[in-house]
């Protein structure tokens, strides 16, 4: 009896500490498998930023990973973002996703929220070194292609690339927006010596300040031939500008990025080109990476993630298609 009763001690003994494993070892399983990577765009309400999040929500899914979507209602709420910053990293999260709204503000931030956090920027750049990884367009690039588009467009209407054109940046000191319109400026310069820019201008980030910048400057530069509007915001203001005053025919506007009513725009005449970038693969390799960095595993430091100019001529391309009409939800 006494050898029994030891037997199935040993045995009760062994069952509980088995039990009190997998107690201890369920709890791990669970911990690993909850990872948070939250994203912070500029801005929630705008559709490009949308294809940012729609690209980061899908790669949660297939990563397994949470990823709440955060941001701003505008992108010139910088304060806002750096709050929504601060809290996230409070929350402890795995890594943080995010697209800095201006360059020199939010520099600091970063800097604080990488003490704690891997993070990894898209879009845009930050006064910072402390990103583990950075995916963006090359925009000084994409300031060049609109140049091209730009003055071949003139061309086509009066057969030589001469004569007015503008720039019409959306917001002042945000890096990827600098880049664009450095990178505008630069092609005209060493390629295009009969285009004139007569006019530099600065918005602050609405639609409706495009629209009345743009409105201003046909009145005072009846010559004009051309304007670059650097992102969505601004070819929205510009375009419905050229809209109203009936001017597709004569004056000739590149945009940067796309939705509907640019998209429309383009296919009306209203606007001769949109420099569309790969948002949705920004945001879903910015939580892969991200994924990758919170592990300790290797980066890449810089990754281009492209741009193309559209047209009326191009948008059917299957390749062009699929950047102006991505998978939202």
């Amino acid at each position: 009896m006494n050898i029994a009763k030891s037997l199935l001690s040993r045995r009760t003994f062994a069952g509980l500490a088995g039990a009190a494993i997998i107690a201890v070892a369920m709890p791990v399983q669970s911990f690993a498998a909850d990872v948070t990577i939250p994203i912070i765009v500029k801005d929630t309400t705008s559709f490009y930023w949308q294809i940012v999040l729609a690209g980061a929500r899908q790669a949660g899914k297939d990563l397994g990973v949470k990823v709440p979507e955060l941001g701003a209602q505008s992108e010139s709420d910088i304060n806002g973002q750096i709050s929504i910053l601060e809290n996230a990293v409070a929350g402890k999260p795995a890594a943080v996703v995010i697209a800095p709204t201006e360059r020199k503000a939010l520099g600091k931030p970063v800097d604080e929220a990488a003490k704690s956090v891997p993070v990894v920027g898209i879009d845009s750049a930050a006064d910072s070194k402390a990103f583990v990884s950075f995916l963006t367009t090359d925009n000084v690039q994409g300031g060049r292609i609109a140049a091209d588009g730009l003055a071949a467009a003139i061309k086509g209407m009066t057969g030589k690339a001469e004569g007015e054109v503008a720039i019409i940046t959306s917001l002042p000191g945000v890096g990827s927006l600098d880049q664009r319109r450095q990178g505008f400026l630069d092609e005209v310069k060493s390629k295009y010596p009969g285009l004139k820019v007569v006019a530099d201008k600065y918005a602050d980030g609405q639609a409706t300040t495009g629209l009345n910048i743009m409105t201003d400057l046909i009145t005072a530069n009846p010559k004009l031939v051309g304007v670059f509007a650097s992102n969505l915001i601004m070819a929205q203001g510009v375009g419905q500008a050229i809209a109203e005053n009936k001017l597709g025919d004569k004056i000739k506007v590149i945009g940067f990025d796309n939705d509907d009513k640019t998209v429309g725009f383009l296919k009306s005449g209203v606007l001769a080109g949109l420099v569309v970038q790969d948002p949705y693969r920004m945001g879903y390799d910015g939580i892969k990476t991200a994924l990758a960095a919170s592990k300790k595993q290797k980066v890449e430091a810089n990754v281009d993630t492209g741009a193309n100019l559209v047209t009326k001529a191009n948008m059917s391309d299957p390749k062009i298609d699929a950047l102006i009409n991505p998978k939202v939800k």
